[in-house]
């Protein structure tokens, strides 16, 4: 397994506090690039996977906006893709687009050509794409790797699923993924839903939700897997996954350094809005607990 001790040893500290930035995760990915073996290279692409996530979502539901240049698939590339499968022809071979992109595409066009679109299918397709996402990082064929990835799914059905508790919605509609967290999530009644021995950070989670104010629920989420990563690169400090969790941090400080309240409500706003269409009444019973 290499070692990266010039690399981590000239990394300036970071703090989640920081009010600015030693590296953007642009800059980050060009300075250690050259740097990493192929193997760890692919770990790393891993993360930046994301913003071709978001290209691709942008894409293929027609969202007019500026492509997010921390993605390295090109646009043709995505549409080469989705028309050979819209066309069902053979789709071009392409090392760089991971497979999960045409899982994607085939759920999405074979929504698209339904007659009667299913309206009981709750889950965005944000979330389906996150779901596929995952799974894919999960086999990565790294422990560190597939446990961070994991971690984020697991934070982020726990989350959901008291969401829905609270607002009186049936989880088993917006939980994603099929690893055994999830599928206790959909099946369970128990407040705890049946993870009490599974999910280390379930107690802290079930207090995080009961949060009110969104930048502050934030900061303890984030707060919390800042935490995870240091506990688990403690005995990795030169290794590649002090590399991927010190990707990670920056990520974390970029977001803060732009995030303010009015963009936290709006982002809970499209949550629950995306949740339970047609409906106010979550809106306004965390407006009314979020302005006493």
């Amino acid at each position: 397994m290499a070692k990266y001790y010039y690399l981590i040893s000239g990394l300036p500290n970071l703090s989640l506090d920081d009010g600015k930035l030693a590296y953007s995760v642009a800059d980050f990915w060009r300075e250690i690039e050259g740097m990493l073996t192929n193997r760890d290279r692919r770990l790393i692409r891993l993360f930046y996977l994301k913003y071709d996530n978001k290209n691709l979502l942008s894409y293929i539901t027609g969202v007019d906006q500026e492509p997010d240049d921390r993605g390295e698939i090109r646009q043709e590339e995505m549409d080469a893709l989705y028309k050979a499968l819209k066309n069902e022809e053979p789709v071009p071979k392409n090392k760089r687009i991971p497979p999960y992109f045409k899982t994607f595409c085939e759920q999405y066009l074979a929504e698209e050509r339904k007659e009667h679109k299913d309206e009981t299918i709750h889950i965005a397709w944000e979330d389906r794409l996150a779901a596929l996402y995952y799974a894919y990082a999960m086999d990565c064929g790294n422990r560190f790797v597939a446990d961070w990835y994991e971690l984020n799914l697991n934070i982020n059905n726990i989350l959901t699923a008291i969401t829905c508790r609270k607002f009186n919605l049936d989880k088993a509609d917006y939980i994603v993924g099929d690893n055994n967290v999830a599928e206790s999530i959909r099946t369970s009644n128990a407040r705890d839903f049946g993870l009490g021995d599974t999910v280390a950070c379930l107690p802290e989670l079930q207090r995080i939700a009961e949060e009110m104010d969104l930048l502050a629920r934030e900061k303890k989420i984030d707060v919390l897997k800042w935490q995870w990563l240091d506990d688990n690169t403690f005995f990795k400090t030169f290794d590649l996954e002090s590399v991927f969790a010190y990707l990670l941090k920056l990520e974390m400080i970029e977001r803060w350094v732009s995030l303010d309240k009015t963009r936290g409500e709006k982002t809970f706003r499209e949550i629950v809005g995306t949740m339970k269409k047609g409906s106010e009444k979550a809106l306004d019973e965390f407006k009314r607990n979020n302005n006493k």
